[in-house]
């Protein structure tokens, strides 16, 4: 029960934490900049403090570890994925086009429309 209470907390930090970002309004961007980072740090610190909240950040941390595992194409790649994409959207284009305008053809025809 007192892990559903800190974790309610850490979102009422959170919540608390971007709601002083929109009553500041007045005052300097990173001012309210701030507050939102305390409102978030707040929240991971009581969350920390909880079963739950310390398989969460693992899970964050594991995927950050993840996503700096990513290859990402070159730009000789992707342009030449790009453009091979189009050059087959153009040519299933023409396709379609062509099995629509025999579909109609033979549609026309066998309802006695020929034109």
């Amino acid at each position: 029960m007192i892990d559903r209470i800190k974790l309610a907390l850490a979102l009422l930090l959170v919540v608390a934490g971007v709601a002083a970002f929109y009553m500041l309004a007045e005052q300097a961007l990173v001012l309210r900049i701030l507050a939102v980072i305390a409102g978030v740090a707040l929240a991971i610190a009581v969350m920390w403090t909880t079963p739950v909240g310390r398989s969460a950040i693992v899970f964050m941390q594991e995927s950050l570890a993840e996503a700096r595992k990513v290859v990402w194409p070159s730009r000789k790649e992707t342009v030449q994925t790009t453009a091979t994409v189009f050059l087959l959207v153009i040519v299933m284009a023409v396709f379609l086009w062509i099995v629509d305008v025999g579909m109609t053809s033979v549609v026309r025809f066998l309802m006695g429309r020929s034109a």
